[in-house]
């Protein structure tokens, strides 16, 4: 008897997923809207998405723009991240009104985990785990 072997397409890397459309989305980017929530859902989220990824992505539209640099901005003052990068770009969308196409202005801010961030998130995961360091390093359990 003959062994067939059957192989799969690798997954895509772990900053990527397929959408149903067929495009790839980053997993680290927050799309924000200034219409359908509150700022600090955005600031809180990106807090979460810090802890999960070393650099986050916040991108907006038109008058969303001020939303995410605010948000960017209690980041950076809070200590948890550091501006990596900044792109600035305009997008041509079709008005759903008129039928027309208009130009929007576009954002996308690259924020990085600062070192007291990476350090926090890591003595958070070593608590969770329940195992602490001691003075020596040796990495004996809490009693």
């Amino acid at each position: 008897m003959e062994g067939v072997t059957v192989s799969e397409p690798p997954p895509p890397p772990p900053a990527m997923k397929g959408g149903a459309d067929g495009a790839v989305k980053k997993t680290n980017r927050i799309q924000v809207s200034n219409t359908k929530k509150p700022l600090f859902f955005y600031v809180n989220l990106a807090k979460k998405y810090m802890q999960q990824h070393d650099e986050i992505e916040l991108s907006a539209l038109g008058m969303a723009i001020s939303t995410v640099v605010t948000v960017s901005e209690i980041l950076k003052k809070s200590g948890l991240a550091t501006e990596k990068k900044i792109l600035t770009s305009t997008v041509d969308m079709k008005d759903e009104k008129k039928g027309r196409l208009i130009s929007k202005s576009k954002i996308e801010i690259l924020l990085g985990k600062t070192q007291s961030s990476k350090e926090q998130t890591a003595t958070n995961a070593e608590q969770q785990s329940g195992v602490t360091k001691d003075k020596a390093g040796t990495g004996e359990g809490k009693e």
